[in-house]
């Protein structure tokens, strides 16, 4: 972004740090990014709870906010134009707004842009009908929930697919228009000293040397398929192999796993780590596992993804999955059929042919890795068009 136009960019998202999630992660490393060379301001919810005294070159205003039931997400509350914070946002005379999500605070985003005219850009990062299913078991009222959720997308200037399956998700719920793709990236960097911290996780989770390994990185909640894993690896078990499975993170279904690894009887092959903040640490457990293991099928294009392949370890996803989309069966990853049978023989064929194994985590590392610079650059770039076709459209209509 160098020698480029210096732009005042307003970040819009129903959900913000102390919750860490992925599109958290997102918008800070794209926040990161632009702010190098842009004013950014990131519009999230307000929360008590949270120290928002931590380096970042981008500037947060919280929003009046509450919080959502039986969760640790706090969305922001209807903001109308009396109320201060309005009046302040319009102050900020932003040069392009971009909202990451389609509730209160992305609508607050989208009436600022047309009020302020200048565009409103809008990312999907998530197949809402599955969130939502998992809550209300009545097609209509979901069915409502979609129509009204598109409406916003409906009404930006320029809306981003985060892969190629995601523009078939667009259209399922009734966008009208054509996303332009923007593929998500990585802070992440491949480990200078790889021997050394891979020996370092084998003390620390007490793996043995030449131990297989397998990984998941993520919310433990039963939405992202954990206990489709654990199942499939019960299976794997009983065949014979030994392996160790490392689940990295918190949620509200964690307990619940402990409970299922204990009636398996698998207390020896896997562990629970917890929430890992450090990035050293991360790094070195992505480069010592042999695979990575993400059937999930509410993801979209999830970031643990590109982290793994950056350390050279490739993803077992579901075919037809919106998140395989982003992998080439047996080139950059590995795919198999929703069956915990058909995914047991699929770890047992990726694990026994090792020349095919290094050979798909190179190339998961070459076409996958991407760093959020790349992806900053392009995101930027696109503002500029959005802007310019925004300013030529306007002049027109006067």
């Amino acid at each position: 972004m160098e020698n480029k136009k210096r732009l005042k960019i307003g970040i819009f998202m129903d959900n913000f740090y102390p919750t860490i999630d992925g599109v958290v992660l997102v918008i800070d490393n794209l926040g990161k990014m632009l702010a190098k060379e842009n004013d950014v301001v990131v519009v999230v919810p307000y929360t008590d709870s949270y120290d928002e005294d931590f380096t970042r070159p981008y500037r947060v205003f919280r929003v009046n906010s509450f919080s959502v039931p039986f969760s640790e997400y706090k969305v922001g509350r209807s903001t109308p134009k009396f109320f201060p914070e309005y009046k302040k946002l319009l102050k900020e005379n932003f040069d392009i707004i971009h909202i990451h999500s389609p509730f209160t605070v992305g609508r607050l985003g989208l009436r600022l842009a047309k009020e302020l005219k200048v565009p409103c850009i809008a990312t999907m990062h998530t197949r809402f009908d599955f969130e939502i299913r998992k809550r209300i078991d009545n097609k209509f009222v979901v069915n409502t929930i979609i129509k009204n959720i598109i409406k916003v997308y409906n009404k930006c200037d320029k809306c981003i697919a985060i892969n190629h399956a995601m523009i078939k998700v667009f259209k399922d719920y009734g966008y009208k228009y054509e996303p332009v793709i923007i593929y998500n990236g990585t802070d992440l960097l491949p480990l200078k000293d790889k021997e050394k911290n891979i020996e370092n996780v084998n003390k620390l989770y007490d793996i043995d040397k030449d131990e297989l390994v397998f990984l998941f990185v993520g919310r433990i909640t039963s939405i992202k398929n954990i206990f489709f894993i654990l199942d499939s690896l019960k299976l794997l078990r009983d065949d014979g192999i030994k392996f160790k499975m490392l689940y990295v993170g918190t949620g509200p279904d964690e307990k619940k796993l402990k409970n299922k690894i204990i009636e398996y009887n698998m207390e020896d092959y896997v562990t629970l780590t917890g929430r890992l903040t450090d990035r050293i640490i991360l790094s070195s457990i992505y480069a010592r596992s042999d695979l990575f293991l993400f059937p999930s099928l509410f993801d979209a294009s999830s970031l643990v993804q590109i982290e793994a392949a950056v350390n050279e370890t490739p993803g077992l996803f579901i075919e037809g999955s919106v998140t395989s989309d982003t992998v080439i069966n047996n080139v950059s990853g590995f795919t198999s059929k929703l069956d915990e049978v058909e995914y047991k023989n699929r770890i047992k064929e990726i694990i026994n042919d090792k020349k095919l194994l290094k050979e798909v985590s190179v190339n998961a590392r070459k076409m996958l890795g991407k760093h959020w610079s790349e992806i900053a650059d392009e995101t930027y770039n696109l503002y500029l068009e959005e802007i310019d076709k925004y300013k030529l459209e306007h002049n027109d209509n006067q």
